[in-house]
């Protein structure tokens, strides 16, 4: 037998396609099945348990009272991330400064409130007239009122939060763009806002969109000091009526939707910033 017709076999036996078996994943269909089934006995429990009270929840859900507690929630979030990047901008920037002075009055900032609960710093300035009579000759005792309060307590704590986010994003940003941006002439104000806040936006959005959203739970913590927000305006209803468990599930539905909101902004915003960044086929 010649070789020649040895070879043709062998030739033929690569040259056959190769069958490929999908890989079995019982185990992974197995676990979504059990939880689609535990998913729908939870959601089955919530809709037909009647101690939530739906009906009640309806009743109240665009009640004058919650509408306007659930206003100023938005107008105390809006006005702490403004105020709270805004200070957190100038901590960063002193973070990154060359002045040991600068770089230390921040870091010390940053590291203090961050040490401290949110509801300790709105309880200590709550009573800042115990702490402090007389400031310049000014009594303190009742010159802040409690939505004052809320404003200054969260702004200090989210500033020190807002200041490690926007010195990230600075840090993130090639130091060779700068450094190009630089070779090519251009001002120190044109290098930041052409080529160094853009970049940076794309590391900052996704942290501050966090923060935009826990700030928003978060402003339920000024009910203790007697701030009518979202959560103090369904308490004040709950203790007349007593209906505590649907109140509650009013609140939750209304941050619920608004936390929804934000994250679809958040996900343009981030979109945006993106463009450039993204892998295209």
């Amino acid at each position: 037998m010649s070789s020649d017709t040895l070879a043709k076999p062998a030739a033929a036996a690569e040259a056959a396609p190769v069958r490929i078996v999908a890989q079995r994943r019982l185990g992974q269909w197995t676990a979504a099945a059990v939880v689609l089934v535990l998913l729908g006995l939870a959601v089955n429990s919530v809709v037909r348990n009647e101690a939530f009270q739906w009906d009640v929840v309806a009743d109240y859900f665009t009640s004058a009272s919650v509408l306007r507690g659930l206003w100023l929630t938005l107008w105390l979030t809006a006005v702490v991330m403004v105020s709270g990047f805004a200070l957190g901008t100038l901590l960063a920037a002193g973070r990154l400064s060359a002045n040991p002075v600068l770089r230390s009055v921040s870091w010390g900032y940053v590291w203090l409130f961050r040490s401290m609960p949110i509801l300790v710093q709105l309880l200590l300035w709550f009573n800042i007239g115990a702490l402090y009579p007389q400031i310049l000759g000014v009594k303190t005792v009742n010159l802040l009122g409690p939505v004052t309060v809320a404003i200054v307590g969260l702004t200090l704590h989210e500033a020190a939060y807002a200041a490690e986010v926007v010195r990230g994003g600075i840090l993130s940003v090639d130091r060779g763009q700068i450094e190009a941006a630089q070779a090519l002439g251009l001002s120190r104000w044109r290098r930041w806002w052409r080529i160094v806040l853009p970049q940076a936006m794309r590391s900052i959005v996704p942290p501050a969109g966090n923060m935009l959203i826990g700030t928003l739970k978060g402003t339920s913590i000024v009910s203790v000091i007697a701030v009518q927000d979202l959560l103090y305006s369904v308490q004040l209803v709950y203790h007349r009526t007593y209906q505590v468990i649907p109140l509650l599930m009013v609140a939750t539905v209304w941050y619920v939707v608004v936390t929804s909101v934000l994250g679809v902004g958040q996900y343009y915003v981030e979109k945006h910033y993106a463009r450039g960044s993204e892998r295209t086929r």
